[in-house]
């Protein structure tokens, strides 16, 4: 398992989100030697976890719970068999491409160590926007790639540290709840029968996800 790429997004004026200003960072490229990577501070307030990545849009995107995003090249794979084109490393908006590794499959929780010290934690799976679909200019995107559910996942830093192309990468960590990032992903979006399953996975859970989940749970007690 390794690090295939990291990948950092420069703000650029597109058509296609919601930004007052019109600028977007989900158009990410590999980059060249060592990136820095720690934690963010809160959401609406801190953006990515990698230095040199900008995050635009801080009201969804970024802050420590969602400092890294890291994306499997093999399901990347499978989208460019099924979209009938190429799709390089970066271009879901991904930090981190990862090989050998079940990104969707990962346990809230779990732990990787990357390279020779960063250690990231999995919060959850990554929920599509309109303004991943405009980057991508494939019509129904948000509604195709929820169905499928592989959605990637979303960490935060633990060990903060620098990381490079070709780092390996280790799970040190596995919780015993099995509550995945692709369980909660379903959860949250099209199957919230679901949520109370993501209680198990406690307060390694993404705060938003958790307040849902503890919501639906006493709503639905008895």
């Amino acid at each position: 398992m390794k690090l295939l790429s990291v990948n950092l997004g420069r703000p650029r004026p597109v058509t296609y989100t919601s930004q007052p200003d019109g600028l977007t960072g989900i158009d990410k490229r590999p980059a060249e030697g060592p990136v820095r990577v720690a934690a963010p501070g809160p959401k609406g307030v801190g953006a990515s976890g990698l230095a040199g990545d900008a995050v635009c849009e801080t009201r969804h995107h970024g802050g420590d719970d969602q400092a890294v995003y890291a994306f499997a090249r093999e399901e990347l794979d499978e989208w460019e068999r099924e979209l009938g084109r190429s799709l390089a490393n970066g271009c879901f908006g991904e930090n981190l491409t990862t090989a050998g590794l079940d990104v969707s499959g990962a346990l809230i929780g779990e732990r990787w160590l990357i390279g020779s010290g960063v250690v990231l934690e999995v919060t959850s799976g990554r929920i599509p926007c309109n303004t991943f679909q405009g980057h991508l200019d494939e019509r129904g995107w948000v509604k195709r790639f929820t169905r499928k559910g592989a959605t990637g996942a979303y960490l935060r830093v633990i060990e903060p540290g620098e990381i490079r192309a070709g780092d390996p990468v280790e799970i040190v960590h596995r919780p015993d709840h099995g509550v995945t990032a692709a369980l909660q992903f379903r959860a949250v979006t099209t199957e919230r029968e679901l949520l109370p399953r993501l209680l198990a996975a406690g307060d390694a859970l993404h705060p938003e996800a958790l307040e849902k989940a503890r919501k639906y749970a006493a709503e639905h007690r008895g």
